[in-house]
Protein backbone atom coordinates (compact mmCIF):
# COMPACT_ATOMS: atom_id res chain seq x y z
CA UNK A 1 0.00 0.00 0.00
CA UNK A 2 1.05 3.58 -0.62
CA UNK A 3 2.28 5.43 2.45
CA UNK A 4 0.56 8.80 2.76
CA UNK A 5 1.88 11.05 5.53
CA UNK A 6 0.25 14.07 7.12
CA UNK A 7 2.71 16.16 9.14
CA UNK A 8 1.33 18.65 11.64
CA UNK A 9 3.84 21.51 11.79
CA UNK A 10 5.81 20.93 8.59
CA UNK A 11 7.42 24.37 8.88
CA UNK A 12 9.10 23.61 12.22
CA UNK A 13 12.44 22.01 13.02
CA UNK A 14 11.07 18.50 13.55
CA UNK A 15 8.36 18.62 10.89
CA UNK A 16 10.51 20.02 8.11
CA UNK A 17 13.25 17.46 8.58
CA UNK A 18 10.66 14.69 8.76
CA UNK A 19 9.08 15.88 5.51
CA UNK A 20 12.48 15.70 3.79
CA UNK A 21 13.09 12.19 5.14
CA UNK A 22 9.69 10.87 4.04
CA UNK A 23 9.88 12.45 0.58
CA UNK A 24 13.34 10.94 0.07
CA UNK A 25 11.78 7.57 0.94
CA UNK A 26 9.03 8.04 -1.67
CA UNK A 27 6.16 8.77 0.70
CA UNK A 28 3.30 10.97 -0.47
CA UNK A 29 3.68 13.77 2.08
CA UNK A 30 1.27 16.49 3.15
CA UNK A 31 2.27 19.24 5.54
CA UNK A 32 -0.33 21.15 7.51
CA UNK A 33 0.41 24.63 8.86
CA UNK A 34 -1.80 27.44 10.01
CA UNK A 35 -0.82 30.08 7.47
CA UNK A 36 2.60 29.47 5.91
CA UNK A 37 3.65 27.56 2.81
CA UNK A 38 6.68 25.33 3.26
CA UNK A 39 9.07 25.62 0.34
CA UNK A 40 10.07 21.99 -0.04
CA UNK A 41 9.94 20.12 -3.33
CA UNK A 42 7.49 17.23 -3.12
CA UNK A 43 5.61 18.51 -0.09
CA UNK A 44 1.89 19.14 -0.52
CA UNK A 45 0.98 22.19 1.58
CA UNK A 46 -2.31 22.44 3.47
CA UNK A 47 -3.33 25.51 5.47
CA UNK A 48 -5.77 25.06 8.33
CA UNK A 49 -6.41 26.06 11.93
CA UNK A 50 -6.31 22.91 14.05
CA UNK A 51 -8.50 24.61 16.65
CA UNK A 52 -11.33 24.96 14.10
CA UNK A 53 -12.77 21.49 13.37
CA UNK A 54 -15.00 22.66 10.51
CA UNK A 55 -12.16 24.45 8.72
CA UNK A 56 -9.93 21.45 9.35
CA UNK A 57 -12.50 19.06 7.89
CA UNK A 58 -12.80 21.20 4.77
CA UNK A 59 -9.03 21.47 4.33
CA UNK A 60 -8.62 17.69 4.60
CA UNK A 61 -11.69 16.61 2.62
CA UNK A 62 -9.61 15.04 -0.17
CA UNK A 63 -6.77 13.72 2.03
CA UNK A 64 -6.69 10.17 3.39
CA UNK A 65 -3.42 9.77 5.26
CA UNK A 66 -2.12 6.43 6.40
CA UNK A 67 0.30 8.02 8.88
CA UNK A 68 -0.09 11.16 11.00
CA UNK A 69 2.89 12.87 12.62
CA UNK A 70 2.35 15.54 15.28
CA UNK A 71 5.43 17.79 15.43
CA UNK A 72 3.85 21.12 16.48
CA UNK A 73 2.35 22.63 19.59
CA UNK A 74 1.03 25.96 20.79
CA UNK A 75 2.58 27.94 23.68
CA UNK A 76 0.14 29.59 26.12
CA UNK A 77 0.62 31.52 29.37
CA UNK A 78 0.01 28.65 31.79
CA UNK A 79 0.26 24.88 31.78
CA UNK A 80 -3.51 24.56 32.21
CA UNK A 81 -3.95 26.55 29.00
CA UNK A 82 -1.20 24.53 27.30
CA UNK A 83 -3.07 21.33 28.21
CA UNK A 84 -6.40 22.63 26.95
CA UNK A 85 -5.10 23.87 23.60
CA UNK A 86 -2.52 21.20 22.78
CA UNK A 87 -4.76 18.27 23.62
CA UNK A 88 -7.45 19.88 21.47
CA UNK A 89 -5.29 20.07 18.34
CA UNK A 90 -4.51 16.35 18.63
CA UNK A 91 -8.14 15.45 19.30
CA UNK A 92 -9.54 17.66 16.54
CA UNK A 93 -7.28 16.28 13.82
CA UNK A 94 -7.77 12.62 14.73
CA UNK A 95 -11.53 13.13 15.04
CA UNK A 96 -11.72 14.73 11.59
CA UNK A 97 -9.77 11.84 10.06
CA UNK A 98 -11.58 9.10 11.99
CA UNK A 99 -14.52 8.60 9.56
CA UNK A 100 -12.10 8.07 6.66
CA UNK A 101 -10.69 4.95 8.37
CA UNK A 102 -7.41 5.48 6.53
CA UNK A 103 -5.04 6.12 9.46
CA UNK A 104 -2.82 3.17 10.37
CA UNK A 105 -0.32 4.93 12.63
CA UNK A 106 -0.09 8.15 14.68
CA UNK A 107 3.24 9.49 15.96
CA UNK A 108 3.76 12.28 18.47
CA UNK A 109 6.96 14.11 19.41
CA UNK A 110 7.16 15.41 22.99
CA UNK A 111 10.34 15.95 24.99
CA UNK A 112 12.27 15.63 28.21
CA UNK A 113 9.80 17.88 30.01
CA UNK A 114 8.00 14.57 30.32
CA UNK A 115 10.61 13.78 32.99
CA UNK A 116 11.65 17.27 34.11
CA UNK A 117 8.27 18.96 34.45
CA UNK A 118 6.43 21.65 32.45
CA UNK A 119 7.70 25.20 31.93
CA UNK A 120 6.16 26.37 35.22
CA UNK A 121 8.02 23.74 37.28
CA UNK A 122 10.93 22.97 34.97
CA UNK A 123 13.87 21.33 36.75
CA UNK A 124 13.60 23.58 39.80
CA UNK A 125 16.27 23.70 42.49
CA UNK A 126 15.94 20.63 44.67
CA UNK A 127 14.26 18.62 41.91
CA UNK A 128 16.42 15.62 41.16
CA UNK A 129 15.12 13.11 38.60
CA UNK A 130 16.97 9.86 38.15
CA UNK A 131 19.27 10.13 35.15
CA UNK A 132 19.75 8.95 32.51
CA UNK A 133 16.01 9.41 32.00
CA UNK A 134 14.27 6.24 30.84
CA UNK A 135 10.92 5.72 29.16
CA UNK A 136 9.73 3.51 32.02
CA UNK A 137 10.03 6.35 34.53
CA UNK A 138 6.56 7.15 35.90
CA UNK A 139 4.82 10.41 35.10
CA UNK A 140 5.42 13.25 37.52
CA UNK A 141 2.63 14.40 39.83
CA UNK A 142 2.41 17.62 37.84
CA UNK A 143 0.13 18.94 35.13
CA UNK A 144 1.87 18.51 31.80
CA UNK A 145 0.49 19.02 28.30
CA UNK A 146 2.70 16.21 26.99
CA UNK A 147 0.71 13.77 29.14
CA UNK A 148 -2.55 15.20 27.84
CA UNK A 149 -1.44 14.82 24.22
CA UNK A 150 -0.32 11.24 24.83
CA UNK A 151 -3.66 10.40 26.41
CA UNK A 152 -5.52 11.76 23.37
CA UNK A 153 -3.47 9.46 21.12
CA UNK A 154 -4.00 6.44 23.41
CA UNK A 155 -7.77 6.92 23.58
CA UNK A 156 -8.16 7.48 19.84
CA UNK A 157 -6.02 4.42 19.14
CA UNK A 158 -8.39 2.24 21.17
CA UNK A 159 -11.36 3.68 19.28
CA UNK A 160 -9.95 3.69 15.74
CA UNK A 161 -7.52 0.78 15.83
CA UNK A 162 -4.35 2.54 14.65
CA UNK A 163 -0.91 1.94 16.16
CA UNK A 164 1.09 4.78 17.74
CA UNK A 165 4.57 5.86 18.74
CA UNK A 166 5.74 8.59 21.13
CA UNK A 167 9.13 10.25 20.60
CA UNK A 168 10.66 12.09 23.56
CA UNK A 169 13.39 14.36 22.25
CA UNK A 170 15.96 16.40 24.15
CA UNK A 171 16.90 19.91 22.94
CA UNK A 172 16.26 19.94 19.18
CA UNK A 173 19.05 21.04 16.84
CA UNK A 174 18.06 21.97 13.29
CA UNK A 175 17.03 24.88 11.07
CA UNK A 176 13.74 26.72 11.43
CA UNK A 177 12.77 30.38 11.31
CA UNK A 178 10.10 31.65 13.67
CA UNK A 179 10.40 28.62 15.96
CA UNK A 180 9.61 28.86 19.67
CA UNK A 181 12.42 26.55 20.79
CA UNK A 182 15.53 26.88 18.69
CA UNK A 183 18.83 26.58 20.55
CA UNK A 184 21.10 26.00 17.56
CA UNK A 185 20.03 29.08 15.63
CA UNK A 186 19.85 31.13 18.84
CA UNK A 187 23.49 30.34 19.66
CA UNK A 188 24.51 31.00 16.04
CA UNK A 189 22.91 34.44 16.13
CA UNK A 190 24.40 35.22 19.55
CA UNK A 191 27.89 34.14 18.42
CA UNK A 192 27.51 36.20 15.22
CA UNK A 193 26.69 39.28 17.29
CA UNK A 194 29.72 38.60 19.52
CA UNK A 195 31.93 38.30 16.43
CA UNK A 196 30.64 41.53 14.88
CA UNK A 197 31.26 43.49 18.09
CA UNK A 198 34.44 41.76 19.26
CA UNK A 199 32.82 40.65 22.52
CA UNK A 200 33.30 37.26 24.21
CA UNK A 201 30.86 34.40 23.78
CA UNK A 202 29.70 34.28 27.40
CA UNK A 203 28.19 31.17 29.00
CA UNK A 204 24.75 32.15 30.36
CA UNK A 205 23.85 28.97 32.24
CA UNK A 206 24.38 27.05 35.45
CA UNK A 207 27.49 25.41 36.86
CA UNK A 208 25.72 22.03 36.76
CA UNK A 209 25.11 22.33 33.02
CA UNK A 210 28.60 23.72 32.33
CA UNK A 211 30.34 20.81 34.04
CA UNK A 212 27.71 18.07 33.74
CA UNK A 213 27.01 15.54 31.02
CA UNK A 214 24.33 16.35 28.45
CA UNK A 215 22.98 15.28 25.07
CA UNK A 216 20.81 16.77 22.31
CA UNK A 217 18.56 15.62 19.46
CA UNK A 218 19.43 16.39 15.85
CA UNK A 219 16.18 16.91 13.92
CA UNK A 220 17.46 14.52 11.28
CA UNK A 221 17.88 11.62 13.71
CA UNK A 222 14.39 12.27 15.08
CA UNK A 223 13.06 12.05 11.51
CA UNK A 224 14.79 8.70 11.06
CA UNK A 225 13.30 7.36 14.29
CA UNK A 226 9.83 8.55 13.22
CA UNK A 227 10.18 6.60 9.97
CA UNK A 228 11.63 3.55 11.72
CA UNK A 229 8.85 3.39 14.32
CA UNK A 230 6.16 3.87 11.68
CA UNK A 231 7.42 0.91 9.64
CA UNK A 232 8.74 -1.52 12.27
CA UNK A 233 6.15 -3.90 13.81
CA UNK A 234 8.25 -4.39 16.96
CA UNK A 235 8.06 -0.64 17.62
CA UNK A 236 4.26 -0.45 17.60
CA UNK A 237 2.56 1.21 20.57
CA UNK A 238 5.75 2.25 22.34
CA UNK A 239 7.28 5.44 23.68
CA UNK A 240 10.93 6.09 22.82
CA UNK A 241 13.59 8.53 23.88
CA UNK A 242 15.51 10.02 20.98
CA UNK A 243 18.94 11.72 21.15
CA UNK A 244 22.04 11.69 18.99
CA UNK A 245 23.69 8.79 20.79
CA UNK A 246 26.74 10.62 22.13
CA UNK A 247 27.20 12.72 25.27
CA UNK A 248 29.19 15.89 25.91
CA UNK A 249 29.91 18.59 28.45
CA UNK A 250 29.05 22.19 27.62
CA UNK A 251 32.47 23.21 28.98
CA UNK A 252 33.84 21.45 25.86
CA UNK A 253 31.13 22.27 23.31
CA UNK A 254 30.94 25.98 24.21
CA UNK A 255 34.65 26.31 23.39
CA UNK A 256 34.14 24.41 20.13
CA UNK A 257 31.33 26.76 19.07
CA UNK A 258 33.42 29.81 20.00
CA UNK A 259 36.32 28.47 17.93
CA UNK A 260 34.02 27.85 14.97
CA UNK A 261 32.94 31.51 14.97
CA UNK A 262 36.43 32.77 15.78
CA UNK A 263 35.49 34.49 19.04
CA UNK A 264 36.81 34.45 22.57
CA UNK A 265 34.65 32.72 25.15
CA UNK A 266 33.93 32.95 28.85
CA UNK A 267 32.84 29.92 30.85
CA UNK A 268 30.72 29.64 33.95
CA UNK A 269 31.02 32.40 36.54
CA UNK A 270 28.87 32.84 39.60
CA UNK A 271 25.85 35.17 39.24
CA UNK A 272 26.24 35.33 35.46
CA UNK A 273 23.57 36.90 33.27
CA UNK A 274 21.05 34.85 31.32
CA UNK A 275 21.13 34.85 27.55
CA UNK A 276 17.79 36.68 27.51
CA UNK A 277 19.36 39.45 29.60
CA UNK A 278 22.45 39.63 27.40
CA UNK A 279 20.44 39.79 24.16
CA UNK A 280 17.58 42.03 25.33
CA UNK A 281 18.89 45.12 23.52
CA UNK A 282 20.19 43.38 20.40
CA UNK A 283 17.23 43.96 18.06
CA UNK A 284 18.73 47.06 16.43
CA UNK A 285 22.20 45.53 16.39
CA UNK A 286 20.84 42.54 14.46
CA UNK A 287 19.02 44.81 11.99
CA UNK A 288 22.35 46.50 11.29
CA UNK A 289 24.14 43.17 10.88
CA UNK A 290 21.38 41.90 8.58
CA UNK A 291 21.58 45.01 6.41
CA UNK A 292 25.37 44.99 6.26
CA UNK A 293 25.56 41.32 5.27
CA UNK A 294 22.35 41.26 3.20
CA UNK A 295 20.73 38.61 5.38
CA UNK A 296 17.24 37.30 4.69
CA UNK A 297 15.84 37.88 8.21
CA UNK A 298 16.36 41.13 10.10
CA UNK A 299 13.93 40.41 12.95
CA UNK A 300 15.90 38.98 15.86
CA UNK A 301 12.81 37.51 17.52
CA UNK A 302 12.15 35.42 14.40
CA UNK A 303 15.51 33.70 14.79
CA UNK A 304 16.49 33.62 18.45
CA UNK A 305 14.63 32.15 21.42
CA UNK A 306 16.98 33.00 24.31
CA UNK A 307 14.28 32.34 26.93
CA UNK A 308 14.12 28.68 25.92
CA UNK A 309 17.89 28.30 25.60
CA UNK A 310 18.12 29.67 29.15
CA UNK A 311 15.71 26.98 30.37
CA UNK A 312 18.05 24.28 29.11
CA UNK A 313 21.41 25.86 29.93
CA UNK A 314 20.25 27.09 33.32
CA UNK A 315 19.13 23.73 34.71
CA UNK A 316 20.57 23.06 38.18
CA UNK A 317 21.13 19.39 37.28
CA UNK A 318 22.85 17.45 34.55
CA UNK A 319 20.50 15.61 32.19
CA UNK A 320 21.18 12.79 29.78
CA UNK A 321 18.95 10.27 28.05
CA UNK A 322 18.82 6.48 27.87
CA UNK A 323 18.30 5.11 24.34
CA UNK A 324 18.36 1.39 25.18
CA UNK A 325 14.71 0.73 24.33
CA UNK A 326 14.87 1.61 20.63
CA UNK A 327 18.42 0.28 20.31
CA UNK A 328 17.25 -3.17 21.45
CA UNK A 329 14.48 -3.10 18.85
CA UNK A 330 16.87 -2.27 16.00
CA UNK A 331 17.17 1.52 15.75
CA UNK A 332 20.92 2.00 15.30
CA UNK A 333 21.23 5.57 13.96
CA UNK A 334 23.89 7.86 15.46
CA UNK A 335 24.76 11.53 15.02
CA UNK A 336 27.88 13.37 16.20
CA UNK A 337 26.67 16.37 18.22
CA UNK A 338 29.48 18.75 17.26
CA UNK A 339 28.63 18.02 13.63
CA UNK A 340 24.94 18.71 14.37
CA UNK A 341 25.82 22.25 15.42
CA UNK A 342 28.46 22.86 12.73
CA UNK A 343 26.26 21.46 9.94
CA UNK A 344 23.46 23.77 11.10
CA UNK A 345 25.81 26.77 11.16
CA UNK A 346 26.97 26.03 7.62
CA UNK A 347 23.36 25.78 6.46
CA UNK A 348 22.49 29.09 8.14
CA UNK A 349 25.42 30.74 6.35
CA UNK A 350 24.50 29.25 2.97
CA UNK A 351 20.92 30.50 3.30
CA UNK A 352 22.12 33.92 4.43
CA UNK A 353 20.47 33.68 7.85
CA UNK A 354 23.75 34.49 9.64
CA UNK A 355 26.87 36.19 8.22
CA UNK A 356 29.31 33.94 6.36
Amino acid sequence: MENIALIVGASGIAGNNLAQELIENNWTTYGITRNSDVNLEGLKNIKADLLDPEALEEALKDVKPTHVFFTAWILKDSEEENIKVNSKIVRNLIDVLSPKKSVKHVALVTGLKHYLGPFENYAKEGFSPETPVRTEHPRLELKNFYYAQEDEVYEASKRDGFTWSIHRAHTMIGKAVGNLMNMGTTLAVYASICKEHGTPFIWPGSEAQWNGISDVTDANILAKQFLWAATTPEAENEAFNIVNGDVFRWSWLWKEIANYFGVEYQGYVENNKTLEEMMKNDEEIWKQIAEQHELVESELKRLASPWHTDLDLGRPIEVMTNMAKSRKLGFKEYQDTRESFFNLFEQLKEEKIIPA
